[in-house]
């Protein structure tokens, strides 16, 4: 198991550096949230399912994922395996991940569900988590321990931790 963290993260750190190196000067700042979170006319996603992620608050959090006032020890409150995706509306690398991840959530809808925590917004969140670099995603499978990874990954990547970690008890 530590091979597999130990690979994803370096997945991680190679794309963040493809993402730092290459990626951040493509990204226009001068979206407004309703084009930055619509990719279907992007070319990545073109004539794939789309589905919208859910967005967390820390209420929401607590009831649908964990309740970490309530439990010292963790207790996954969900029904399906989760990807959470904790990011900021001006993190270069969040907004190369997100298209991703929304076309994992139609791949993979009914099997997992993917989150999405905004940083900015739910700092209490963030903080109960340790975030401190995003794109943090926490791995949570239906049973045992959730697994974060730092920075950005690619399809590839994701499709992996998804079969590694959190499908691994369904093969």
């Amino acid at each position: 198991m530590n091979k597999i963290i130990l690979k994803s993260l370096l997945i991680a750190v190679i794309g963040s550096f493809f993402v730092f190196t290459y990626g951040c000067s493509k990204v226009s700042s001068n979206k407004s949230d309703a084009d930055s979170n619509n990719y279907s006319n992007n070319s990545i996603t073109k004539n794939k399912k789309i589905t919208k992620m859910e967005h967390l608050t820390s209420t929401t959090f607590k009831e649908k994922v964990f309740n970490y006032e309530k439990n010292k020890e963790w207790k996954f409150e969900g029904e399906l395996p989760s990807i959470i995706d904790f990011y900021a509306d001006w993190c270069g690398p969040c907004k190369m991940v997100a298209p991703v991840l929304e076309e994992l959530s139609g791949e993979y809808s009914g099997k997992i569900n993917i989150y999405k925590v905004d940083t900015e917004a739910e700092q209490e969140l963030a903080s109960a988590f340790g975030i401190r670099s995003i794109p943090s995603i926490l791995f949570i499978p239906k049973e045992g321990q959730p697994q974060m990874s730092m920075g950005a990954m690619s399809k590839e990547g994701f499709e992996k931790a998804i079969k590694d970690i959190l499908l691994k008890q369904s093969n």
